[in-house]
């Protein structure tokens, strides 16, 4: 037996047993999905590169038939876009007036919801937690999506302070715009314009943890409108989002137009390019 078995059987209480396999269980669960995952892209990447199932199979000491049984079998690999096993997904709380209990947006606890739905459909755990009113959090975890921004999360604002290529500031008037530093232009909300539209602008980053020892992926709309238009993104093109930034460190802004009926997104599109960032 491997060394964790022998421990856990060496486990004298047998409540205390029950607990430790059980954990163990959904851990090593866990590591044979993330493996199988990168067994798949390999798989694909390879094959993308002209070598044959059969080439494959033969240098990797397998049969073709089980190459393709590997293939198929394995969740997709842009789920890694997402995360590796267990993923976290943060809503902030807000005090709205007149109201003595911190509240959870209706479009923020959609988006939630939507990307827990897409983690189980690639075999990722998700959990679901709350920014608290006063924005502490500890970012400092792997696989982490953020739906916050900047005004009501000061560590959300730390960690997207770090992004060279997007910032959030504040119009001369006092609304929120997302400001693209790479084309030297600000983007406002269509909510925050004369007329009124029925648009907002968006964020989709993937940024440094406070503590350097890990990225952690942060998505918002100016309002939640636009939080709405990045998960319907997130969605419906999960596939060309991993090809465009992978896994590593990146940043780009969304234009969302919606329904005003239910805000639901009816239009996403592009604002700015994919911004990769170089580690330091």
């Amino acid at each position: 037996m491997a060394g964790e078995t022998q421990r856990i059987a060496a486990i004298k209480n047998p409540f205390e047993l029950l607990r430790a396999a059980t954990v163990r269980l959904a851990e090593a669960q866990q590591e044979v999905t993330e493996l199988s995952r990168l067994r798949q892209r390999v798989i694909s990447e390879l094959h993308e590169q002209g070598m044959s199932y059969a080439q494959i199979a033969a240098e990797a000491g397998l049969t073709r038939g089980r190459i393709h049984q590997l293939k198929q079998s394995a969740p997709a690999p842009e789920g890694a876009f997402l995360g590796n096993a267990r993923l976290i997904i943060a809503t902030p709380l807000k005090q709205e007036a007149g109201n003595a209990r911190p509240v959870l947006a209706a479009e923020d606890f959609a988006a939630a919801q939507r990307l827990g739905d897409l983690a189980r459909s690639y075999k990722l755990e998700p959990s679901f937690e709350h920014v608290p009113i006063g924005g502490e959090i500890d970012l400092n975890r792997e696989d982490m999506i953020v739906i916050c921004g900047p005004r009501l999360s000061s560590h959300v604002a730390g960690v997207l302070a770090q992004d060279p290529s997007i910032c959030f500031e504040r119009a001369p008037d006092g609304p929120w715009t997302l400001r693209d530093r790479e084309a030297g232009v600000a983007y406002r909300s269509g909510m925050d314009s004369e007329p009124a539209l029925n648009s907002d602008v968006a964020y989709l980053g993937r940024l440094p943890r406070p503590d350097g020892q890990g990225l952690v992926m942060v998505l918002t709309g100016i309002h939640p409108q636009g939080t709405l238009g990045v998960v319907h993104l997130i969605v419906n093109d999960l596939a060309d989002l991993y090809q465009q930034a992978g896994t590593g460190r990146f940043s780009v802004l969304l234009n969302v137009d919606y329904n005003p009926q239910d805000n639901e997104p009816v239009r996403v599109r592009l604002l700015s390019p994919f911004y990769r960032h170089e580690a330091d």
